[in-house]
């Protein structure tokens, strides 16, 4: 009996200790979530050129196809994503085909809400995702000073429910948690909860402090540039002892109703510059090949354009899936039937979003999925590990 055969044989007999097993395995690994905030438009982010419907649809908006970057005979990637090309010829990019969920709700609140507690769109839940990762096992996988940071929003978003802070600057966090001091608060339970606040405060700080390391990377001056480079900083800092696993960064707003194609061209040229530095950082912090940075959004837009140049809150959309661990270079999974939308006139999901989701759990971090997703979702082939 070889090494596998005995792993196998002792997940059937002890299935939570072979999770836990699995993991360990993860230890050191980060996730970046990069949240496309206000619902991007997929359409014309991975653009289906070659397709007739998609210049009828937008008679103002619709890339040439001798603009695009070209993926295939099919697709190709908006020109202000440039500087993406060279992750997709070394093969550490991915283009997820068709995300959504059935029943969309074209809500921003509630979509985005949906997204970060893998919910169905008939249920509400207060946890994260990425919070009941942490309880299936992540969080046992190594010590964790912080389970994530948020940076650049008040909301945790998917961290929801886990040990997670959010903050803008991390240095200024950092100085400022230095004025607490342990106190004792026996018999005062109002105090007990304020110091017991104050902890956690202290030990954020902690995972956050690391090693001062001066970054060579050069980061974007604008607001997500900078996000990234906050990212890089407290991941070079750790050297590797993995205390902050999770980072959701956001960017946008995306929420072009009019005037779309000047806007829409700057914020993905901004994107698509800031996941540049998050590479080149992340590579001098040597942490690349243990990274993974996933983009989402609320929803799309509507395939049709409106009436002011813009477009409306839609379903479906594709997705990035970046790092040194991708099985990149490939578009996975089907684009939206252009020819058959819905009684609403959006994109039908190809692919659940939770599936997403479920391989990060199962193949990144090897905890099992279905607690995560709270339930069973075929997993996407976008990693080598």
């Amino acid at each position: 009996m070889d090494r596998r055969q005995l792993l196998a044989l002792g997940g059937l007999a002890f299935p939570a200790l072979g999770w836990a097993q699995s993991a360990a395995s993860a230890a050191g690994r980060v996730l970046v979530l990069v949240e496309l905030k206000g619902g991007n438009d997929g359409l014309n982010t991975v653009v289906p050129y070659a397709h007739p419907t998609y210049a009828q649809l937008r008679p103002s908006l619709a890339l040439k196809a001798d603009e695009v970057l070209r993926l295939d005979g099919a697709l190709g990637l908006h020109p202000s994503l440039a500087p993406l090309i060279p992750m997709w010829e070394k093969r550490e990019l991915v283009v997820l085909l068709g995300l959504g969920y059935p029943q969309p709700n074209l809500s921003h609140f509630r979509s985005i809400e949906i997204w970060d507690t893998a919910s169905r769109a008939t249920e509400y839940l207060d946890e994260g995702w990425v919070a009941r990762a942490m309880s299936a096992g992540l969080r046992q996988s190594q010590r964790h000073t912080t389970e994530g940071v948020a940076i650049g929003s008040a909301s945790l978003g998917a961290l929801s429910g886990a040990n997670a802070i959010s903050l803008t600057n991390a240095e200024a966090y950092v100085n400022q948690a230095r004025l607490l001091r342990p106190a004792n608060a026996q018999g005062n339970a109002a105090l007990e909860h304020v110091l017991r606040v104050e902890s956690g405060v202290l030990q954020a700080a902690d995972g956050l402090r690391g090693q001062a390391v001066t970054m060579a990377t050069e980061f974007p001056p604008h607001t997500f540039g900078q996000a990234v480079r906050a990212t890089c900083q407290i991941v070079a800092g750790q050297k590797g002892r993995g205390g902050v696993p999770v980072f959701h960064l956001t960017h946008g707003s995306f929420d072009t109703h009019r005037g779309q194609l000047g806007t829409h061209a700057n914020l993905l040229k901004q994107l698509a510059e800031g996941l540049a530095a998050l590479k080149a950082g992340l590579e001098q912090a040597g942490a690349w090949e243990r990274t993974l940075v996933v983009t989402y959004s609320e929803f799309g837009r509507r395939a049709r354009q409106n009436q002011s140049g813009g477009t409306d809150h839609g379903t479906a959309a594709p997705h990035f899936v970046l790092g040194g661990a991708v099985k990149g270079g490939t578009v996975i999974g089907t684009m939206p039937d252009l020819d058959r939308l819905d009684g609403s006139q959006n994109l039908v999901h190809t692919a659940d979003f939770r599936q997403l989701y479920a391989t990060i759990a199962r193949r990144w971090w090897g905890v099992n999925p279905e607690p995560v997703v709270r339930g069973t979702f075929d997993l996407l082939p976008f990693l080598e590990v």
